[in-house]
């Protein structure tokens, strides 16, 4: 039996890490350069960098430090933020990056997500769904780092990410993100139980007991951000790693 994924997910802004509580209130972490170099050493199975202030501002992926970063990485390296065009899959594809997180232009270019698992794979491209609770609708899909509502459950946006060629779904509970209260496992089942692609779990986590709840809930791999680079309870910076699941 394959053994499930567990995934640092570490959030750049102004080149820097931080980490976030409900999309918000970031803390700074540190290099991501030395982060990686101590998840190298933890045999981590794959890693996650999502640029939070690229899509914001407007900007495009910074080529020149995700190369930096990727020269570093031993491991699978996914990254997210900024992408728009085909060109800069190309790129990042051509420095080391072995899977792009696409969220907002999935809305406004859908067509990129067909060009892009047609050329690559569909094992290339990860879809970020950010949702939350919404009063008397139910979970919604958000996006804009969870500033605007798009009218969609997570379910049918992640059935139409499915359709349009993606390989895998991250999906992340925008309530949850930095909370430590476990994963939103209602909201795992639904989206696990609507598509046949592998869904990725994050927002929430605290203990590897919510890795494994996770993954029972229907989630192919589990992420997190906060568990990994902060020791409790006074979250002092602490890059730590663990893939056991209990």
């Amino acid at each position: 039996m394959k053994r499930s994924r567990i995934i640092p997910a570490l959030l750049l802004y102004n080149r820097g890490l931080v980490k976030s509580v409900k999309f918000k209130d970031y803390k700074y972490v540190g290099d991501p350069i030395n982060a990686v170099k101590i998840f190298n050493e933890k045999e981590v199975d794959e890693i996650m960098i999502l640029d939070i202030g690229a899509t914001k501002e407007g900007r495009a992926p910074d080529i020149k430090q995700i190369t930096e970063i990727t020269s570093e990485a031993f491991m699978p390296l996914a990254y997210g933020g900024g992408i728009t065009t085909l060109e800069q899959i190309k790129s990042l594809f051509f420095n080391g990056v072995e899977k792009v997180v696409l969220n907002n232009v999935v809305h406004n270019n859908p067509a990129l997500v067909s060009e892009v698992a047609s050329r690559f794979g569909s094992q290339s491209v990860v879809i970020s769904i950010d949702v939350k609770k919404v009063l008397f609708k139910g979970y919604e899909v958000f996006i804009n780092n969870g500033k605007s509502k798009t009218g969609l459950s997570p379910d049918e946006f992640a059935k139409k990410a499915e359709q349009l060629g993606a390989g895998e779904i991250l999906l992340n509970s925008i309530e949850r993100d930095g909370t430590y209260k476990g994963y939103d496992l209602e909201l795992i089942s639904l989206v696990s139980n609507t598509v046949n692609i592998p869904v990725v779990a994050v927002g929430g986590a605290a203990t590897p007991e919510d890795f494994s709840k996770a993954i029972n809930a229907g989630a192919s791999a589990a992420a997190a951000g906060s568990m990994f680079v902060f020791q409790r309870p006074h979250n002092a910076v602490l890059i730590s790693y663990t893939n056991n699941l209990k």
